[in-house]
C-alpha cells in the first residue's frame, strides 16, 4: 500500500497529468517532478499511479476524436503505429520502472535536451508544400517509423507527443495532421502501458490507492479536455519554440531546487 498520498495530492497530480500530457514536455517527467516536490514517497504504488492517471487525459482524446476510431484506414494505421511501441516498452518495461522512473536527474536531463533540440528544429525546419494534410493520407511505412519516434518516449522526460509530433514532421506530415496522429495514437500506447502495469501490480493496490486514482483519472480527463483544444488552437498561429524554451528553464530551476539550493 502507498503511504503518503493525500487527496489534494492526487488531484495535482491529475491537473498536471491533464495539462501536460499533450503538450511536449513529458507528462511522465513532470508527473515524477511534483511528485518529489509535493515530498510524496517513491514507491511502486505511485509509479503505477503515474502511468494509470493518464489513462483520463486518454479518455479525453477518445471523447474529442470518437469518429475517428470508428475509421478503419485510421486504425489500421494506429495498430501500425503502436507495434514498434508496444515491442520496446514489453521488452524494456522493467527496466524503464526500476531504474528511470523516479530518477530526477534522469527526468530534468531529459528536458534539457529535448528542449534545445525542439527550438534547433524548428529554426531549421521548414514544412513542405506537399506535406500529408490527412490522417489516413500518411503512409503505412511513415506511420511505423512515426511509432518507432515514439518509443523514444519511454524514457521519462522525453514526451511522447513531442517525438512522434518531430518525427512526423521530419517524415513529411503537416504539422496539424501530425498533431491529431499524435492524439490518437497515445490512445492504444497509454492503454496498453496501463494495462500492462495494472496486470502485473494490481494485487498490490489498497483501498485508499483506488480512492487516489479515481481522482487523479477524474481530473486528469476534465484538464486535459481543456489543453487539447488550446493546444490545437496554438499550433495553428506558433512554433514549439517556448516549449523548448520552457523545458530548458523547468529543467534548470528544478535541477536547482532539488540538487543544488
Amino acid at each position: 500500500m502507498m503511504v503518503g498520498m493525500t487527496v489534494f495530492d492526487a488531484g495535482i497530480l491529475g491537473v498536471v497529468e491533464g495539462l501536460t500530457e499533450f503538450l511536449p514536455v513529458s507528462s511522465t517527467g513532470h508527473l515524477i517532478l511534483a511528485s518529489t516536490l509535493l515530498h510524496i514517497p517513491s514507491t511502486d504504488f505511485l509509479k503505477s499511479f503515474e502511468i494509470s492517471i493518464q489513462l483520463g487525459a486518454i479518455l479525453a482524446v477518445v471523447v474529442l476524436y470518437w469518429r475517428s476510431f470508428l475509421s478503419i484506414p485510421t486504425l489500421i494505421r494506429l495498430v501500425i503505429g503502436f507495434i514498434p511501441t508496444g515491442i520496446i516498452g514489453l521488452l524494456l518495461y522493467k527496466v524503464v520502472k526500476t531504474y528511470l522512473l523516479g530518477d530526477n536527474m534522469v527526468v530534468l536531463a531529459a528536458l534539457f535536451v529535448g528542449g534545445v533540440l525542439l527550438i534547433l528544429f524548428e529554426l531549421w525546419h521548414t514544412e513542405s508544400e506537399s506535406a500529408v494534410a490527412e490522417v489516413n493520407a500518411i503512409s503505412y511505412k511513415q506511420s511505423f517509423f512515426i511509432g518507432l519516434f515514439q518509443s523514444v518516449a519511454i524514457v521519462p522526460g522525453v514526451s511522447r507527443s513531442a517525438a512522434t509530433i518531430l518525427g512526423g514532421l521530419l517524415l513529411g506530415v503537416a504539422r496539424p495532421t501530425i498533431v491529431e496522429f499524435s492524439f490518437l495514437l497515445a490512445v492504444p500506447t497509454m492503454v496498453a502501458a496501463t494495462g500492462l502495469d495494472f496486470v502485473k501490480n494490481a494485487s498490490s493496490f489498497a483501498g485508499a490507492d483506488t480512492t487516489s486514482l479515481l481522482i487523479g483519472f477524474i481530473v486528469s480527463f476534465v484538464v486535459a479536455l481543456l489543453a487539447i483544444k488550446y493546444f490545437l488552437g496554438y499550433i495553428r498561429h506558433h512554433t514549439f519554440i517556448p516549449f523548448g524554451v520552457y523545458r530548458i528553464g523547468i529543467s534548470l530551476i528544478l535541477f536547482l531546487v532539488l540538487f543544488v539550493l
